[in-house]
C-alpha cells in the first residue's frame, strides 16, 4: 500500500467573521489517500489555507518540502516513522508552530487510516483500553456579568447533560475582585457540590499580579483546575500560580511537541498538560508527551474545540490513557462542529460519551456538509 495523495479541503460557515475566539465557525479537513482506496481523515485547528499552502508547497531543499512530496509514495502503515521523516524533512523551516500543525493533521488521518486496514479502533492501537466510556466537560463562554447571567449561561451546559462545566474568565475579573468572587459563588452555588467546576482564563490575565488574588475563591469553591493562567510564553508567571491548591494547566494555546512540554512542566511548573491532538504533533506526538508527563508525575487533559473528528481522535487516547481524565466537549453553536461527521457523541445521563469501537477513529464524513461549506 503506497500514499497517492494528501487532499486539503477548507470549510467555513458563510458570513462567519472570526471577531469571536471559536475556531468551529471554520475548518481544515486533511484527508490521505491510498491506492488501494483506503482513506484516513483528519483535521486541524489553524489557518486552513496554510495548512494547504504547507502541504501543497514545492520543496525548497532536502529540509524544506511540502508535507505532500515528503509522503506520497511512502507506505502509510507505519505511522511513528513517518511523523519523524516529514519532522525531519521540514525541520529547516518548521519545528514547532503551524508546521506542526500540518503534520498533526496527517499524523491523526494516518492513524485513522491504520485502523481502518487492520480492522482495529485508534483506541486499541494505542494500548489496552481502561475504559469504554469517558467524562464529558463543556467550556461556558461568556459566563455573564450577573448572577442571573450566570445561572442562565450555566443551564446551557446543564441541560446538555454535562456533569463538568468549565468556565471563562473575562477581562473584567481582573478589575472588580468582590464582583467576580460573587460570579464563581454563583457558578458553584448553581451546579451543587457534585458537577466539578473548572475555570479557562483564557487571556483575559496578562500578568500574574491579575490572576493571583482569585486563586484563593477557586480553591474555596473547589475548582479541578485553573487552565492558560497567562499568555503561553510567561512561563515564570506560570510557575507562581502553584502553592494555592489547585492544578494549573497550560499549553492549549499554542504549545507543539514534547520539547515544548517538557519545558512548560520544568519551568513552568505546570500540573497539566493540555495539548491539542491536531496542533501538538498529532497521535503519535500526544502519546510522547504522555509518557514525558506520566514521567514528571503529571497530568495529560486533551484540547479539543473542533468538531466531533477530534472528539473522537481525543477518546481514543483517553480509552487507553493511565489516568481517567475527561474528554473536552465542544459546545459551539457552529453547524460544522455538530454536522461534519455523520456520527454524534451524546452525552449520556452520568454525563459520559462512549468511546467509538469501528475501525479508525470511528467517524466518517458527512459528504453533503463538506460540499455545503466549502470553499475554494
Amino acid at each position: 500500500m503506497k500514499i497517492v495523495d494528501i487532499e486539503v479541503i477548507e470549510l467555513r460557515v458563510p458570513g462567519w467573521t472570526g471577531e469571536t475566539f471559536d475556531g468551529s465557525y471554520d475548518n481544515c479537513l486533511v484527508l490521505v489517500h491510498t491506492d488501494e482506496g483506503v482513506t484516513g481523515i483528519a483535521e486541524v485547528d489553524s489557518v486552513p489555507s496554510v495548512i494547504r499552502a504547507i502541504v501543497e508547497a514545492k520543496r525548497s531543499h532536502t529540509h524544506a518540502m511540502g508535507l505532500k512530496e515528503v509522503l506520497v509514495g511512502q507506505d502509510p502503515t507505519d505511522v511513528e516513522a513517518l511523523w519523524d521523516r516529514t519532522y525531519d524533512l521540514t525541520s529547516y523551516y518548521g519545528r514547532r508552530g503551524v508546521v506542526i500543525h500540518a503534520i498533526s493533521a496527517v499524523d491523526i488521518a494516518l492513524w485513522d487510516l491504520r485502523g481502518k486496514v487492520q480492522g482495529k479502533s485508534v483506541g486499541e492501537l494505542l494500548g489496552n483500553r481502561q475504559r469504554d466510556r469517558v467524562l464529558a466537560y463543556g467550556t461556558v463562554y461568556p459566563l455573564g456579568e450577573t448572577p442571573d447571567e450566570v445561572r442562565r449561561n450555566i443551564d446551557r451546559g446543564l441541560k446538555r447533560g454535562l456533569k463538568a462545566i468549565k468556565i471563562v474568565a473575562d477581562p473584567f475579573w481582573r478589575e472588580d475582585l468582590d464582583k467576580t468572587a460573587e460570579l464563581i459563588r454563583t457558578a458553584r452555588q448553581h451546579v451543587g457540590p457534585y458537577i466539578r467546576l473548572m475555570v479557562d482564563a483564557a487571556t483575559a490575565w496578562s500578568k500574574a499580579e491579575e490572576g493571583l488574588p482569585l486563586m484563593p475563591i477557586f480553591k474555596e469553591h473547589d475548582f479541578f483546575w485553573v487552565e492558560a493562567p497567562l499568555p503561553i510564553d510567561d512561563l515564570d508567571g506560570h510557575a507562581r500560580f502553584q502553592g494555592y491548591g489547585v492544578p494549573i494547566g497550560g499549553g492549549d494555546l499554542g504549545l507543539t511537541t514534547r520539547y515544548e512540554y517538557e519545558i512548560a512542566f520544568e519551568r513552568g511548573k505546570i500540573d497539566i498538560a493540555q495539548p491539542d491532538v491536531t496542533m501538538a504533533g498529532g497521535i503519535t506526538e500526544l502519546m510522547r508527551i504522555s509518557a514525558l508527563a506520566k514521567r514528571l508525575r503529571r497530568r495529560v487533559v486533551t484540547h479539543g474545540y473542533k468538531s466531533n473528528i477530534t472528539i473522537a481522535a481525543n477518546l481514543a487516547f483517553l480509552s487507553q490513557h493511565w489516568a481517567d481524565e475527561p474528554c473536552e466537549y465542544s459546545t459551539s453553536e457552529s453547524p460544522l462542529r455538530w454536522q461534519l461527521t455523520k456520527e454524534s457523541f451524546p452525552i449520556e445521563e452520568d454525563g459520559r460519551i462512549t468511546v467509538p469501537d469501528r475501525p479508525g477513529l470511528g467517524v466518517s464524513l458527512d459528504p453533503e456538509i463538506v460540499a455545503k461549506y466549502r470553499v475554494g
